[in-house]
């Protein structure tokens, strides 16, 4: 099902490429260059040894938990697009729905994220609460509750 999109664009019988391909393209870029720029930055992170048992919370991973899952899944999304304007080509956003249900779901976001709680604890159970799990977004602010009655 992954390679339905390629097919599809292979299939294309318009010459040149339609606006919907070129914003898949440009789409493709924008994902791809962002989330290279994640990886080496959490690769950077993680080479430091003052960083052990710490969750990176800088650059793209203060907005999303899993930038590289939210960009990753973006190029998915481009070669839908491409794949679009080709006949029946809409079928190519059904390789885009399952590495989404994938990553979300099965074998990206939750064991990751288990793994983090058994090795960060608290840390990263802070950064749950702060930061978005997939899509970037602002970080809210980690709230301390007060026992009812008791102040602080």
């Amino acid at each position: 099902m992954l390679g339905v999109p390629f097919v599809l664009a292979a299939f294309n019988g318009h010459r040149g490429l339609e606006p919907v391909e070129w914003a898949g393209l440009a789409l493709w870029i924008a994902s791809v260059a962002l989330g290279m720029t994640a990886d080496r930055k959490l690769a950077t992170f993680r080479a430091n040894p003052a960083n052990e048992r710490k969750t990176m919370r800088v650059g793209l991973c203060r907005y999303s938990r899993h930038p590289n899952y939210f960009f990753q899944t973006l190029t998915w999304l481009s070669y839908g697009l491409i794949a679009v304007a080709a006949p029946y080509g809409y079928l190519g956003f059904l390789a885009f729905g399952l590495i989404l249900v994938l990553i979300l779901f099965v074998t990206g976001i939750p064991p990751i994220e288990a793994r983090a709680l058994r090795s960060r604890g608290d840390d990263f159970r802070r950064y749950q609460i702060e930061t978005s799990a997939f899509v970037p977004w602002f970080p809210r602010t980690a709230r301390c509750t007060v026992p009812h009655g008791r102040s602080s």
